[in-house]
C-alpha cells in the first residue's frame, strides 16, 4: 500500500470521530487537523492548512469574541502562546459565545508539540444541572455510592501498597542479580532484534582483552573486533533464526580460547550471549587427549614390538652363527649388512618405546636465561663451526613453569633437524617471546632450503622422513607429542630464507625459591632423615633434626630463627605431624608414603601442603618452590 494512500484513508478515519482533533508541532505550526475542528470553531481555510500558526489561531477566536472580553488582545495571544510552548498536559472546559460548552483536553508529544482533542460536553453539562436538580432526591443513593466508593479507594491504597512493596522486592532482585553476572568469572549479556546490546555485565573485556567494556546499546559488530566477529557471525544469524548453539574460537587480538553459547530469546526476539575464556581448560584437554593416544599407542605397539625384538633377536644369534663358517667372501659382505639392518631394527624398537611409553608432564620452575643458556651449550656442541647459532630472547620472565627436560629434547631435535636442512652452513636462530599472558613461544627458524609441499602436509605423520635411510621418522613425532603433552601445540611453515617451527607452550609465571635458611627436620627414620637432610643442604638450607613432635616443638621455642619446618606426617610417639602443624608459628610442609585413600593423608591436605615419598632433590625443591607462594 503507497504512503498517499496510507494518508488518506487516516485522514478518512480523523474525520468520521465527533471529537476535533489538532497536533501543532514544537515550533506552534499546525501539522494535522480533522475536519470536524474547523465545523466546531467556523474556522476560515488558512487556519486549519497545515503550517497555520497557533498564535493567529487564537487571535482569530479572541477577535470572535470565543473567550469574552479579554483586555488586551496582543497580551492575550502572547500569554495563550507561552503556556502552550511549556508542552505541559492540561484539561479545561470553557463555554463559548454561542452558548456551546467544549473540553479541551492536551497532550505533549515526546519530539516536542502537542495533540489537542476537542469534545462538545454541552448535553453532558444540561444533564449534570438536571442531576444537581434532583440531588435532595438522590442524596440518599449518593451516600450509599459514596461509602462504596470510599470502600473501593480503601482497597484501591492496599493495592498501590501492595504494588509498591513488589516493586523494592523486584528491585532488590535485579540488584542482587547484577551483583551476581558482575561476579561471575564469563561474559552475560543480551542483544535486542536491532542487533544492539540491551545488558551486559561488563566483562567483556575480560574474557576477550582490546573488546568495549560498556556494551548497553552498541551493536553487536561495533562492540567485537573484527577477527572476533567474523568468527561468531554465522552462529549469531543462526541464533537470531532460533537455532542455539555453542562452539568455541580462538581470539587471535589476545591468543585466548573462547566458548560461547548463543540462546535465542522467543519472548522479545533477541539472543542471549554466555562467553568464557577456556584457555586453561583447552590446554588441559589437548594434554589429556594426548595422553590417551600415548596409551593407545603402547597398547599397540607394546605386543608387536616385543615380538618384533625377539624375532630380531633370532636374527641376529643365526647371523653371528653364518659369520663363523666358512662362507664365500660374498656371503660375508650379506651377513654383515643383515646384522647392520637388524641393529637400526632394534634402535627404531627402542625409538618407538619411546614415543609411546609413559612419560609424565612435569613442570617445576625453571630459571629461564639459564636454561636458554644451557640449551646454547649444547646446541653449539652439536652444529658444525661454519654454522651460525643464536638465541633471541627479549622482555621474558625470569622464571617459569615448564618440563624443561621435554622442552629440551625437543628444540634440540628441532635444531638438529635445521643443521640438516642448512647442509653445515647458514643460521639458525632460536626466539622466545611471550605471547600476552598466555603462552610462550619458541620458534626455530634456518636458512635451509625449507619444507617442500609433502613435508608441510605430513611432517608429523609417524614415519614420514625426507632424510632417506638416514632419519626415523620420529623425531617431529616426538617433538609433537611431547608439546601436545604439556597442553601445546606445534606448527610448522616456509619463510623467504627457510623453514620455521614454533612450539607454543602455556605459559605460567613461576615465583622466586624460598629464602635459604634453617629448616626444622622432623624424621624418625635414621636413613631417611640423613637422605632429606642432604637434600636440603645441597638446596643451600641449613638443616637441624628432630625425631618427635614434643622434640620439634622444643626445637621451634628455643630457636627463632627456624624458617620452615619439613615433617613426616607418621613420628615416633603418639602425636603426628598434624598436630605439628597446630603449633608450628612459621611455614610447614609435610611429607609421606600413605596412601591418598588413608584418612591421615586426606586431613594433612586440608591443612598444608604434602610431598608424597618416594621423591628426588628436585622434587623436593620445587615442592617447596611453589608450595611456598601458596596461601596456607
Amino acid at each position: 500500500m503507497s504512503n498517499y494512500t496510507t494518508t488518506e484513508m487516516t485522514m478518512a478515519g480523523l474525520n468520521l470521530i465527533q471529537q476535533a482533533l489538532t497536533i501543532y508541532d514544537s515550533d506552534l505550526h499546525l501539522a494535522v487537523c480533522n475536519q470536524r475542528f474547523q465545523e466546531m470553531f467556523e474556522l476560515p481555510d488558512a487556519l486549519v492548512t497545515p503550517g497555520a500558526s497557533f498564535a493567529e489561531t487564537i487571535r482569530y477566536l479572541a477577535q470572535r469574541g470565543d473567550y469574552g472580553d479579554v483586555g488586551d488582545l496582543e497580551q492575550f495571544v502572547t500569554s495563550r502562546t507561552q503556556i502552550a510552548r511549556e508542552f505541559e498536559p492540561h484539561y479545561m472546559e470553557r463555554t463559548r459565545a454561542n452558548g456551546r460548552t467544549i473540553s479541551v483536553e492536551g497532550s505533549p508529544l515526546p519530539q516536542g508539540g502537542w495533540v489537542t482533542v476537542y469534545t462538545d460536553i454541552t448535553r453532558t453539562k444540561q444533564h449534570e444541572s438536571l442531576l444537581r436538580a434532583r440531588s435532595e432526591e438522590l442524596s440518599d443513593q449518593l451516600g450509599s455510592y459514596s461509602s462504596e466508593l470510599s470502600a473501593t479507594n480503601r482497597q484501591l491504597e492496599a493495592t498501590v501498597t501492595a504494588l509498591e512493596e513488589a516493586k523494592r522486592q523486584i528491585t532488590r532482585i535485579e540488584a542482587r542479580t547484577r551483583l551476581t553476572t558482575e561476579m561471575m568469572p564469563a561474559h552475560i549479556a543480551h542483544v535486542g532484534p536491532d542487533r544492539r546490546y540491551t545488558f551486559s555485565n561488563r566483562r567483556l573485556s575480560t574474557i576477550m582483552p582490546g573488546s568495549k567494556a560498556e556494551l548497553v546499546g552498541q551493536r553487536i559488530e561495533d562492540a567485537l573486533d573484527k577477527q572476533a566477529y567474523d568468527a561468531i557471525h554465522p552462529y549469531v544469524e543462526k541464533a537470531f533464526a532460533g537455532t542455539p548453539s555453542v562452539f568455541e574460537f580462538t581470539h587471535e587480538r589476545s591468543s585466548r580460547r573462547i566458548r560461547v553459547a548463543l540462546t535465542p530469546d522467543p519472548t522479545q526476539g533477541g539472543i542471549y550471549v554466555l562467553s568464557m575464556d577456556i584457555t586453561e581448560e583447552t590446554q588441559t584437554r589437548a594434554a589429556l587427549q594426548q595422553t590417551r593416544r600415548r596409551e593407545v599407542a603402547a597398547q599397540m605397539t607394546s605386543g608387536l614390538a616385543h615380538d618384533f625384538s625377539n624375532l630380531l633377536t633370532i636374527i641376529l644369534g643365526m647371523q653371528s652363527k653364518l659369520a663363523r663358517m666358512d662362507l664365500p667372501e660374498a656371503a660375508s659382505a650379506l651377513i654383515s649388512a643383515t646384522q647392520s639392518a637388524a641393529r637400526r631394527g632394534g634402535s627404531l624398537l627402542n625409538r618407538i618405546s619411546d614415543m609411546t611409553g609413559r612419560r609424565e608432564h612435569n613442570p617445576t620452575p625453571t630459571d629461564l636465561p639459564a636454561f636458554l643458556s644451557e640449551l646454547d651449550t649444547l646446541v653449539r656442541a652439536a652444529v658444525p663451526d661454519g654454522m651460525e647459532f643464536c638465541i633471541v630472547a627479549p622482555d621474558l620472565p625470569d622464571r617459569v613453569l615448564l618440563d624443561s627436560g621435554m622442552v629440551q629434547d625437543s628444540l634440540l631435535n628441532l635444531v638438529l633437524n635445521a643443521r640438516d636442512a642448512c647442509d653445515a652452513q647458514g643460521r639458525i636462530t632460536l626466539t622466545v617471546s611471550a605471547v600476552k599472558d598466555t603462552w610462550i613461544d619458541f620458534t626455530v627458524t634456518d636458512t635451509g632450503t625449507g619444507f617442500s609441499e609433502s613435508a608441510l602436509e605430513r611432517a608429523f605423520e609417524p614415519f614420514f622422513t625426507t632424510k632417506g635411510g638416514e632419519g626415523s621418522g620420529l623425531g617431529l613425532v616426538m617433538v609433537y607429542d611431547l608439546t601436545k603433552l604439556a597442553g601445546g601445540r606445534v606448527t610448522i611453515g616456509n619463510t623467504d630464507t627457510g623453514g620455521t617451527v614454533t612450539l607454543r607452550l602455556p605459559l605460567r609465571i613461576a615465583g622466586h625459591a624460598p629464602p635459604r635458611g634453617l629448616v626444622l627436620l622432623v624424621e624418625d627414620s635414621a636413613d631417611l632423615r640423613d637422605t632429606v637432610r642432604d637434600m636440603l643442604r645441597d638446596a643451600g638450607h641449613s638443616v637441624i633434626e628432630a625425631t618427635s613432635v614434643p622434640e620439634a616443638q622444643a626445637l621451634l621455642e628455643q630457636l627463632l630463627e627456624i624458617s620452615a619446618v619439613l615433617s613426616d606426617i607418621v613420628l615416633e610417639g603418639d602425636q603426628t605431624g598434624l598436630d605439628l602443624v597446630e603449633k608450628a608459628t612459621c611455614p610447614i610442609f609435610l611429607m609421606t608414603s600413605l596412601p591418598p585413600s588413608d584418612p591421615r593423608f586426606t586431613a594433612a591436605t586440608a591443612i598444608a601442603p604434602v610431598l608424597r615419598k618416594p621423591f628426588s632433590g628436585a622434587d623436593l625443591h620445587a615442592f617447596l618452590t611453589v608450595k611456598s607462594e601458596t596461601p596456607q
